[in-house]
């Protein structure tokens, strides 16, 4: 098997411009609508919008590795470094707050240039005791022979199927030196959008560490992107739309890295998983408002502290279905006070019970609409 990296024109990579032109002129205007909307947006909804946007980011790009953060401590973490204030905040471990350093470095930072230093505090963060699971790696550094060929395999020991096979480590400095002389190139030769493309390709190709090579390559997409947008306010999810296609995300990877240095089908993949992703940001958009709507109508009431926690919760995104020994635990108060405060919330007519359908009453939010 021959891969892309092995061949006598690396990195020389091509694309039909004409075939993909459409595409890439109905990724900027909608990228360019999506802005001004967002734009229009009062300070604090914006402020909230970058919140929910970039804690999908931190959870679905490691989900796409088969990593489950919890969503309250990278939300809690965002919130912190942002000087955002939600309320009572989650603690965050230190591998939590390790992937958020990363990817608010590379949205607010966009400008600085990427250098190996960069990447290496980055992987470092990501892996903050220098293993990975169970497996002890090199944190802050490119991958070593010693630990043999990198290659990218599924199934069960014994039948191992091998995906891709990543350079090897001898060649790592001058990849990685090609590789960023032209990413800090001065922009005007390819489109802000394509390059964010291109490089994701690129760097996952060479695959420099010994993990987070997907996480970090996904981090230097959302740079070029907000490069092209000259912003670091991040109002949709590329990690996940990338998280809801993982299995064509790896299929197209796959087939451009065992193809010919045409990569055209990976642009036109990237380009319309980029559109689907200004179509996700409609939904973070539209939940933000119904959220600012249902407080315009019940700024009068008279709700105590735990029961605006929960509330928020609710809108945003709140996990399973509400209980009363759920509230009990989240607001740490008796059983007996949950169930007081659910049901003033019913009185209000703000919550609901759901219909009967487990051993425990569920309830949910009945006013949810702008």
């Amino acid at each position: 098997m021959t891969y892309i990296h092995e061949l006598p024109q690396w990195p020389t990579f091509r694309w039909n411009l004409q075939g993909i032109a459409d595409r890439l002129v109905a990724v900027r205007h909608k990228q360019g609508r999506l802005l001004g909307r967002m734009e229009r947006l009062g300070f604090p909804l914006k402020a909230e919008a970058t919140l929910q946007t970039l804690t999908e980011e931190v959870v679905k790009s490691s989900e796409i590795e088969g990593e489950v953060l919890d969503r309250d401590q990278v939300r809690s973490s965002i919130a912190r470094r942002l000087g955002m204030d939600i309320g009572a905040l989650t603690p965050a471990d230190r591998h939590v707050e390790g992937v958020v350093e990363m990817i608010l470095d590379a949205t607010e930072h966009y400008a600085d240039e990427l250098t190996a230093e960069r990447l290496f505090s980055w992987h470092a963060a990501l892996f903050p005791t220098g293993r990975s699971g169970m497996t002890k790696i090199v944190a802050g550094a490119w991958r070593t022979a010693e630990t043999g060929p990198m290659q990218v395999v599924s199934g069960p020991m014994g039948r191992e199927r091998v995906h891709y096979e990543a350079p090897a480590a001898e060649r790592l400095e001058k990849e990685m030196q090609s590789f960023l002389e032209w990413f800090n190139d001065s922009p005007g030769s390819i489109d802000p959008v394509l390059k964010a493309a291109l490089a994701h390709l690129w760097f996952v190709t060479i695959h420099p560490f010994e993990d987070g090579n997907g996480r970090i390559a996904r981090a230097i997409a959302d740079l070029a992107l907000a490069r092209s947008e000259q912003s670091a306010q991040r109002f949709y999810s590329m990690s996940a739309q990338i998280r809801r296609e993982r299995s064509d995300y790896y299929t197209i990877l796959e087939r451009t890295q065992k193809g010919d240095l045409d990569i055209t089908d990976w642009m036109s993949w990237f380009l319309d998983c980029l559109d689907r992703a200004f179509d996700g940001a409609d939904a973070i958009l539209g939940g933000i408002l119904r959220k600012a709507a249902f407080w315009d109508r019940h700024a009068a009431r008279p709700l105590n502290a735990r029961q605006r926690i929960v509330l928020n919760r609710l809108f945003d995104g709140f996990e399973g279905k509400l209980t009363s020994s759920k509230w009990a635990t989240l607001t740490k108060v008796s059983q007996a006070t949950a169930a007081r405060d659910i049901e003033e919330l019913i009185a209000y007519g703000i919550l609901k019970k759901d219909a009967a359908g487990g051993r425990s009453t569920s309830y949910s939010l009945v006013d949810t609409q702008t």
